[in-house]
């Protein structure tokens, strides 16, 4: 669940710096705009809608990052109990049971007889006998 937060986070800080940019950006062309020839609504609107649209845009992609931890604990607590086979770092194949699993930067490992495995160096599930 950290991963969670800590994306979460980096998301909302991205968003608050996206926002006072844009802010910061409007002050300054409204402070520097001619008053004989002001900005034109349709400008001033577009501009207020890019806005709107790149808040949305932000909220959807952290979304989506919440959503992604839930399917990689979903994914990892379906394996627990399961007898797996994977290939360790020296290029071997083994097969052991799965007892446990973190999601760590966002990546899934898998604790198998003791050991970290990183579920992409699991290849495959053994059925029960």
């Amino acid at each position: 669940m950290a991963t969670t937060a800590s994306s979460a986070l980096t998301a909302g800080t991205t968003a608050d710096v996206s926002r006072d940019q844009f802010l910061k950006l409007l002050v300054a062309q409204l402070q520097a705009q001619d008053p004989l020839e002001p900005m034109k609504n349709q400008e001033f609107t577009a501009q207020l809608a890019q806005f709107s649209q790149l808040a949305g845009i932000e909220k959807l992609n952290a979304n989506f990052g919440d959503l992604l931890a839930m399917q990689q604990i979903t994914q990892g607590a379906g394996l627990i109990g399961k007898s797996v086979t994977y290939t360790a770092a020296d290029k071997t194949t083994h097969t052991g049971n799965v007892e446990g699993f973190t999601v760590s930067d966002g990546h899934l490992q898998l604790q198998i007889d003791g050991k970290p495995i990183p579920i992409t160096q699991v290849q495959g599930m053994i059925a029960a006998a």
